[in-house]
């Protein structure tokens, strides 16, 4: 039998609208940060953009015949941003605990749909979620990506992999309604372990997310320290490493910090009481530390005012954890612990994640480097550099608009004008 070549095959079943050249946009940037790691603002350039990605870079104002003209000769461009940790399909409010045993996985979709357009607007164009329903995060991530829901690229890793009674299983409802909805990525033992990360990759995680700690918002009261054991640490970073994922760990206590560095743990989610043998280990293993400044000052605030809808579980390890959390980051950084921008986002609200910034530089970055944290080093960290994190040709034409200079207030990140994400205008 003639079989086709591939590439011939795709041009055959591609309709001939789809086969003419694409439109070209041309966007005119006044001032522009094309590629953070440089941190150089170059004036008057024209970023010509076809098939979603960015093509050239031109000097001046330009344009030709038939091609779309996007004016922001008067804005500060720079690439779309990223969120290294968020749970697009939910949020913390007084509801929250009933919501877990009411909705079903396509009403969280729907949700997610909801708040990943938040997220965009926002001037997010690419977020990794970070524990969630399997179902509905992995939908949404899909549909996104067709553009059949306005929000974010999307990597997920759906449910985390947690230990029997820890932080990620269900805790504080009836036992019987527990065995309902305890996720299968729940484990004990070092064998039951790699079995939980072969199943969520083979489900669909891009990205493997532990609980190496205990947790503020588990419903119990189980401290914030290491939950799994080092053999178990292992054979989850080891099965990972194996089926091509990397490892982020939820770890707010240092001693799980240190066990996961020492199992060969990819970067550090939290990290509320790293210490000093943490801080070697990461920059030894080349980790990221993705701080998640909002969570903690969210779950402070909620804890500690009075309109507390913690329970108390939750509201004890809120107001231990909260206040730590921005010395924390401020001493890894100090000590040259690489940073990847992340909020937790769905503690705190949907659509405020630029809040981030304002707390990165009280602790001590530079509104660059804050920046950074959130382009080239967050595409790095989530290992898709090639994809996202600059408007350097080849790169996906995700794209925002501020008015003011964001290395001079970062604060004008809240105020997203413009985004483009894969070359299609969301907002303008």
């Amino acid at each position: 039998m003639f079989v086709l070549g591939a590439a011939l095959a795709a041009v055959l079943a591609t309709p001939a609208a789809a086969q003419q050249t694409p439109a070209t946009t041309f966007v005119q940037a006044g001032r522009v940060l094309l590629d953070p790691a440089s941190g150089k603002v170059e004036t008057r350039k024209t970023l010509v953009i076809q098939g979603g990605k960015v093509v050239r870079i031109a000097d001046g104002y330009v344009s030709e015949p038939g091609g779309k003209v996007v004016d922001l000769k008067n804005s500060f461009v720079l690439p779309g941003l990223i969120d290294s940790h968020v749970h697009i399909t939910s949020q913390q409010n007084p509801n929250s605990r009933l919501e877990e045993v009411t909705q079903s996985s396509a009403e969280q979709a729907m949700v997610g749909a909801r708040y990943a357009k938040k997220t965009l607007m926002a001037g997010f164009t690419t977020v990794a979620d970070l524990g969630g329903d399997n179902e509905a995060v992995f939908a949404l991530r899909k549909a996104t990506a067709l553009g059949d829901v306005a929000g974010p690229r999307i990597l997920a890793a759906g449910s985390a992999i947690s230990v029997h009674g820890g932080h990620g299983d269900v805790n504080g409802f009836r036992e019987d309604l527990m065995h309902v909805l305890r996720p299968g990525s729940v484990c004990s033992g070092a064998a039951d372990c790699a079995r939980a990360v072969r199943e969520q990759v083979w489900k669909g995680a891009d990205v493997i997310k532990i609980t190496a700690t205990g947790g503020v918002l588990s419903n119990t009261a189980a401290g914030l320290a290491q939950q799994f054991a080092e053999e178990e640490l292992e054979a989850i970073v080891e099965s990972a490493h194996r089926m091509g994922r990397r490892v982020t760990a939820h770890a707010h206590g240092g001693d799980g910090i240190v066990s996961f560095m020492k199992a060969g743990g990819d970067s550090i989610e939290h990290g509320t009481y790293l210490d000093a043998e943490g801080i070697a280990l990461m920059k030894k293993n080349g980790a990221y530390l993705v701080p998640t400044l909002m969570a903690g000052d969210f779950v402070y605030r909620v804890a500690s005012g009075p309109n507390n809808f913690l329970t108390p579980a939750q509201s004890a390890k809120a107001l231990e954890a909260g206040p730590k959390m921005l010395d924390m980051a401020r001493r890894a950084h100090a000590a040259g612990v690489t940073i990847a921008f992340g909020t937790d986002t769905g503690v705190s609200a949907h659509g405020d994640n630029a809040g981030e910034f304002g707390l990165l530089v009280k602790a001590g970055l530079t509104p660059l480097e804050a920046i950074q944290a959130a382009t080239v080093h967050a595409a790095d960290h989530l290992q898709i550099s090639s994809v996202a994190g600059r408007l350097t040709p080849g790169h996906a034409a995700d794209l925002i608009a501020v008015d003011g200079d964001p290395l001079k207030d970062v604060e004008v990140l809240k105020q997203v004008a413009f985004v483009m994400k894969d070359g299609t205008v969301y907002k303008d």
